[in-house]
């Protein structure tokens, strides 16, 4: 009897809903078995789409309290923050995507079955809703991602003690805020509540603020956090926190061996996220691990035969993996693409684009200046500054600069990095650039438009070979 499905996806996320709607329109029968009761998975639900919203709520309100600077009178006082009205429309947000997917399903005839999978052999998945069904498939693509994770000896109890799963939902702007970690997901919380009214703190182990960013960004980010009113506490490890009914109580240990003393209302770990793989059964099947999450290789093949993996649950051959949206929706891609028999290539993981939104934002693509030098290449650089920009001066968004790696040798275009306005729209130019092979010199004679914030991008081209007009 052959199976009923081609494939089933365990997964409902950025990965698992592309892979869905891409092999049903390459003729494939398709289930998706999703736990949640809204499709999207964490991107939708607890990460990009609500956390930006919130970045986008924050700069609105920055905005209007400077609005003399923009001849606005505002005659009522003070603007301030309605919480209530600020979750109201995010939520209207999320709400609106997520009818998109389930009208996506819909279209392309996918099935979608509620509830928690469990991989059972031979092609079969069990889900656990109620009464137990088994669904039976010739392809499996697992790809539950990821969830927040702690740190030993810190116990969250989602209350004063929060992950962002939590944060993206504070009924009132804390007065004061400990953030454990200085990646993505802290700066951007910083960027939240600080232009909320919060008062915020950065606590990172690492020497630098988002450390897997060329190190001008991080210095240019610190400088800025630090006008902003953002407390920095880099090189540091919090040894201690416990919550009362007041707040939370952390300790801190410096980078000269001394434990700083800090208090605030909320405490938020935001120290990365770990694979979700508990409950899957792949251990059982004799799927391969590494430190919990599925290994798979360059086609996302797992070690059991007829079963993949993308996204944030997987390590490639033990490599670092991006847990980002649109990395899990290409690999998602590819692979229904490979079950369909089309020819692909592995994806290129230095060509994928970086995106934080904190303020000013983040955008970078390709090898950061001490990653190529790592690599052998003859580096030479290009950095040209936003503040000059007449579009920057025009937006009030001064801050920041691009940057651009490039082998002396060949001319390649090897990394390109950003941080100011529009960082995370501009970056796609850079990894066109990358994925083209493109030279310093094409990008030279690329003509960008006047007045645009993407002047700063051709302008640093220029630099790196020492020929940028307006500086």
């Amino acid at each position: 009897m052959p199976n009923p499905y081609d494939v089933v996806v365990i997964g409902a996320g950025t990965g698992g809903y592309v892979a869905a709607i891409r092999a049903s329109q390459l003729g494939k029968r398709v289930a998706v078995v999703e736990k949640q009761q809204s499709l999207g998975g964490t991107c939708l639900i607890w990460g990009c789409i609500p956390t930006k919203a919130l970045l986008e709520h924050a700069h609105a309100f920055q905005i209007i309290q400077h609005a003399s600077d923009w001849g606005v009178t505002l005659p009522y006082g003070a603007p301030a923050i309605d919480m209530r009205l600020v979750h109201a429309r995010k939520d209207k947000v999320v709400s609106g995507l997520t009818k998109g997917i389930e009208f996506l399903f819909k279209k392309h005839q996918i099935d979608r079955i509620n509830g928690t999978a469990r991989l059972a052999g031979n092609g079969r998945v069990d889900v656990f809703e109620g009464e137990k069904q088994t669904l039976d498939a010739t392809d499996i693509i697992v790809a539950t991602g990821s969830s927040p994770r702690s740190v030993p000896g810190i116990e969250i109890d989602h209350k004063r003690i929060i992950t962002s799963d939590v944060a993206i939902h504070l009924a009132d702007v804390p007065k004061s805020l400990v953030i454990l970690g200085g990646g993505a997901v802290g700066v951007e919380f910083a960027s939240i509540y600080r232009r909320f009214g919060s008062e915020v703190t950065i606590v990172e182990l690492l020497p630098r603020l988002v450390p897997v960013e060329d190190e001008a960004i991080s210095t240019q980010l610190e400088k800025s956090f630090k006008k902003q009113g953002i407390r920095l506490l880099t090189g540091s490890k919090v040894t201690k926190a416990t919550a009362d009914a007041a707040g939370v109580n952390i300790e801190v240990q410096t980078p000269d061996g001394k434990t700083q003393n800090l208090t605030a209302e909320i405490l938020l770990v935001a120290t990365g996220r770990g694979p979700v793989t508990s409950g899957l059964g792949a251990e059982v099947l004799g799927m391969r691990m590494d430190g919990g999450y599925i290994h798979v290789d360059s086609m996302y093949r797992t070690s059991v035969p007829n079963i993949a993996a993308i996204g944030d649950v997987i390590a490639i051959d033990g490599r670092v993996h991006p847990q980002l949206a649109h990395v899990s929706s290409a690999e998602g891609t590819l692979v229904a693409e490979r079950l369909a028999g089309q020819e692909v290539r592995p994806l290129n993981y230095d060509h994928v684009p970086s995106c934080t939104y904190c303020d000013p934002e983040i955008g970078s693509v390709g090898l950061t200046e001490a990653e190529a030098k790592s690599r052998g290449y003859d580096v030479r650089v290009g950095s040209f500054p936003f503040g000059v920009l007449g579009r920057a001066k025009m937006a009030g968004e001064t801050e920041g600069f691009v940057k651009i790696v490039a082998d002396t040798q060949y001319d390649e275009v090897l990394g390109v990095h950003m941080i100011g306005p529009r960082s995370t729209e501009l970056v796609a130019e850079g990894v066109l650039a990358l994925q083209l092979e493109c030279t310093v010199e094409e990008l030279m004679r690329t003509i960008h438009a006047h007045p645009t914030f993407s002047e700063a991008l051709g302008e640093a081209v220029h630099a790196t070979h020492g020929a940028a007009i307006h500086v």
